[in-house]
C-alpha cells in the first residue's frame, strides 16, 4: 500500500463532507431516482445491467423502514414502467432489522412478493458480521416461497464464508459475491490481501460448481483473471454468471469483461444520504482520492 492510500484508510472518517463531496461525484447516479433512472437507462444502451440502490442504513425507527420500504416499491414499478434492465438491493438494517427483526422481515418479503409480481430480482446486501446470520435466514426463508427473485451476498474476507457456501446449497441459490468492506475483527476476517484473495477464488469455484448463480462482484483484475479461468474450466454459458462492479470505478476494466462475451451489472446508489457509502468507498479504494485529487488541481491535462 502506498504512504498516500495507507493515509487515506485511516484518516477518510475526518475528512470534511465537503472534500468527501468532490470525492464522490461519479461514483453516484445521484440524489433522486430519476438520476438512477437516467444513468441506467445510459449503462443499458451500452450492454450494461444495473442494481439501484438507495442509499441509507442503520435507521432509528420503523417509519423510516416503512419509508424505505415505500421507496423500494417506488424503485420497482418505476423499473417496470421504463422498461429498464434494472433489480433492486437492499439492506436488512435499512428496513429495520435491528429494531423489529420480524417486522423487518415482513418488509423485506413485500418487497420481494412485489419483485415477483413485476418478474423482478431483489439482492439482500450483506452488511456486517453481527447481522450476517439474520440475514441469510431471510434469504432461507425467502427463497422458499420466491426462487429466483430473491438473493443474498456473501464475503470472500470472512473466515465463515466457506462454511456459508456448502451450507446454503441446499436450496436455490443466487449469489453477490464481494471481497468485504466493513471493518471486521481478525477472528472473524481474513487480513491479507492472498489469503482474502485466495478465499474468494475458493468460494466462487466451489459456488459455481454447485449451480449458484453468482455475481462476481469485483474491480481487482487479478480476480477477474481468476474468475474467467473458472468460468472457461467448467464451461459455463454466459447466463450462469455475471461480473458486478461499482459505478465510476475502473471503466476500463467493465470495458474489458463486457468485450469478452460476459455480462455485467453496475451498482448503482443514489439519495441524499451518501455520506458512510462513501466514506467506505473511499477506505476500501484510496486510489479514488487519487483520481479526485488529479482532477481537481487537472493533473490528467496534458
Amino acid at each position: 500500500m502506498s504512504i498516500f492510500n495507507y493515509v487515506v484508510s485511516k484518516s477518510i472518517m475526518y475528512v470534511p463532507k465537503p472534500i468527501i463531496s468532490h470525492f464522490a461525484k461519479g461514483y453516484i447516479a445521484g440524489s433522486t431516482l430519476a438520476d438512477a433512472v437516467q444513468l441506467t437507462k445510459d449503462l443499458n444502451q451500452q450492454g450494461i445491467m444495473t442494481t439501484i440502490d438507495i442509499l441509507g442504513e442503520f435507521i432509528t425507527t420503523m417509519d423510516q423502514a416503512v419509508g424505505f420500504k415505500n421507496d423500494g416499491l417506488n424503485i420497482l414499478r418505476t423499473i417496470d414502467r421504463e422498461n429498464l434492465d434494472a433489480n433492486l438491493s437492499i439492506k436488512p438494517t435499512q428496513m429495520g432489522l435491528l429494531l423489529d427483526k420480524e417486522q423487518c422481515y415482513g418488509i423485506i418479503r413485500e418487497l420481494v412478493a412485489e419483485a415477483k409480481e413485476l418478474k423482478n430480482f431483489i439482492r439482500i446486501d450483506i452488511e456486517d458480521v453481527p447481522v450476517t446470520d439474520d440475514t441469510f435466514e431471510f434469504f432461507r426463508r425467502l427463497r422458499e416461497e420466491f426462487p429466483g427473485h430473491v438473493g443474498t451476498a456473501l464475503q470472500g474476507y470472512l473466515r465463515r464464508t466457506p462454511d456459508d457456501v456448502v451450507a446454503m446449497a441446499d436450496g436455490y441459490q443466487n449469489y453477490r459475491l464481494c471481497k468485504g468492506i466493513y471493518i471486521e475483527s481478525r477472528m472473524d476476517a481474513w487480513k491479507h490481501p492472498q489469503a482474502i484473495n485466495r478465499n474468494y477464488v475458493t468460494c466462487l469455484e466451489q459456488l459455481l460448481k454447485q449451480g449458484a448463480y453468482v455475481g462476481i462482484a469485483t474491480h481487482d483484475e487479478s480476480l477477474v483473471f481468476e474468475a474467467m479461468n473458472i468460468i472457461r474450466k467448467l464451461d459455463l454459458n454466459p447466463d450462469q454468471y455475471e461480473f458486478q462492479m461499482l459505478l465510476g470505478v475502473d471503466e476500463e476494466l467493465r470495458k474489458i469483461i463486457l468485450a469478452a462475451g460476459h455480462r455485467l451489472r453496475i451498482y448503482v446508489p443514489y439519495g441524499e444520504d451518501w455520506l458512510p457509502y462513501s466514506q467506505r468507498r473511499l477506505k476500501e479504494n484510496p486510489t479514488i482520492a487519487q483520481h479526485a485529487l488529479k482532477q481537481i488541481f487537472g493533473l490528467n491535462k496534458h
